[in-house]
């Protein structure tokens, strides 16, 4: 996980997001889903130097009111999932570090089940 200031754009931090997730994932990622804000060259060159492919996701017209975006349910479960838990509701950490080890934690607690499961099946 890579947790950045406020402050800072996320397409400038695509070339050691896309490095950090190549190295975790060894090199198996492909494609990364990422909103309007990753749009143009340079993010996607970026991400390309490293492997991954970026498909933006975009509004295909203007709508009023609540539009599902393909593949974007994803990444929106995913936050309902982790408003789930209490201490990261508020961003109360005085280091970016402890913020991301809450959020490694409460994805560990949301995976473990389902990898529980998976290997109760398989075996």
């Amino acid at each position: 996980m890579r947790v950045t200031p406020a402050d800072e754009q996320g397409r400038a931090q695509v070339a050691a997001l896309a490095e950090q997730v190549q190295k975790v994932t060894g090199e198996s990622v492909e494609i990364a889903f990422v909103d309007q804000g990753y749009t143009g060259e340079s993010p996607a060159r970026q991400a390309e130097e490293h492997g991954i492919r970026l498909e933006v996701i975009k509004h295909t017209e203007v709508k009023k009111g609540f539009v599902l975006l393909p593949r974007r349910w994803v990444v929106e479960r995913s936050f309902g999932w982790m408003a789930r838990f209490r201490r990261l509701s508020r961003d109360y950490e005085r280091l970016a570090s402890t913020l991301a080890g809450f959020h490694f934690i409460a994805f560990v607690c949301l995976m473990l089940p389902t990898a529980i499961k998976a290997l109760a099946t398989s075996g």
